[in-house]
């Protein structure tokens, strides 16, 4: 009996496949024009699961531009963006989001083509050696699905993504920080790591950038600062492994991590003893 229920499950899915593939056939046949919106848009639909977005997208485009205005066209355009977007085609994906939002701005879906909109560029941030300009243009687009769409079913992805290219923002920063300080332009690194623990202190990156600046500063013979750094990467980091770093680099020229002088990180300490 189990034998021959799996021969039938297999003949059946022989069979739902030939329907399919027929359907396919016929519609082909048949010339898009002659076809109802519903029609191409299963169509569509079927290219999406034999993985094939470009067709999809073809396809769902199709149905916006001979139905146009109709309810078919509006659910076409959205899945055409989406299609763009799985068939990794970002341009012609944020032309459909930005069409969707322009022509229904208050539509169910308008939070979905704004968060599509965003992945076009959240999906294109490389590593951090490349230019940044899809992590801000990703980030201005999060932006607008978590302020404008916060009781959307996107909102909390789009809060995790925002976090995730803000924290590979102050990695580009540690990362020129760093060049700079193996070569010795240690004000030029001061600069960067201090963009990193001003702007993006909230990252990953923060404990190190502040043992870099004990490194630098101390290079430079400005122990206060140096010492101010090390007291504010102990107030909040204790017990990472970048304080005990900067502990050791410190006590080793007879200096301990101390608030001192009235500089910018004197400034920043006072600020985090307050928040705590």
């Amino acid at each position: 009996m189990a034998k021959a229920g799996r021969q039938s499950a297999l003949w059946f899915a022989l069979a739902f496949s030939l329907i399919l593939s027929s359907c396919a056939r016929q519609n082909e046949e048949v010339p898009l024009e002659d076809q109802p919106p519903e029609q191409i848009f299963k169509a569509a639909e079927f290219q999406l699961a034999q993985d094939d977005p470009e067709k999809a997208a073809e396809l769902f485009g199709e149905v916006e531009r001979l139905y146009p205005y109709s309810e078919w066209a509006k659910r076409g355009l959205v899945m055409s963006a989406f299609a763009h977007h799985k068939a990794k085609d970002y341009d012609e994906a944020r032309v459909a989001s930005q069409r969707y939002l322009d022509f229904y701005p208050a539509d169910e879906d308008a939070a979905y083509a704004q968060y599509l909109m965003a992945l076009s560029f959240y999906d294109q941030i490389e590593d951090v050696a490349r230019d940044q300009g899809n992590t801000f243009q990703a980030l201005q687009a999060l932006r607008v699905v978590i302020e404008r769409y916060p009781d959307s079913e996107f909102a909390r992805s789009a809060v995790l993504k925002f976090d995730l290219a803000i924290d590979h923002l102050a990695g580009k920063e540690m990362e020129v920080g760093r060049y700079y300080l193996k070569r010795g332009h240690f004000s030029a690194a001061i600069n960067r790591f201090r963009v990193v623990v001003e702007d993006y202190q909230t990252t990953t990156h923060t404990p190190e950038a502040l043992h870099r600046l004990v490194e630098a500063y101390l290079s430079l013979g400005l122990t206060d600062e140096a010492q101010t750094a090390g007291a504010i990467l102990g107030h909040n980091f204790q017990s990472n492994g970048f304080y005990d770093d900067s502990f050791r680099l410190l006590t080793g020229q007879g200096l301990v991590p101390e608030a001192k002088g009235e500089g910018w990180l004197r400034r920043l300490f006072r600020r985090f003893k307050k928040q705590a």
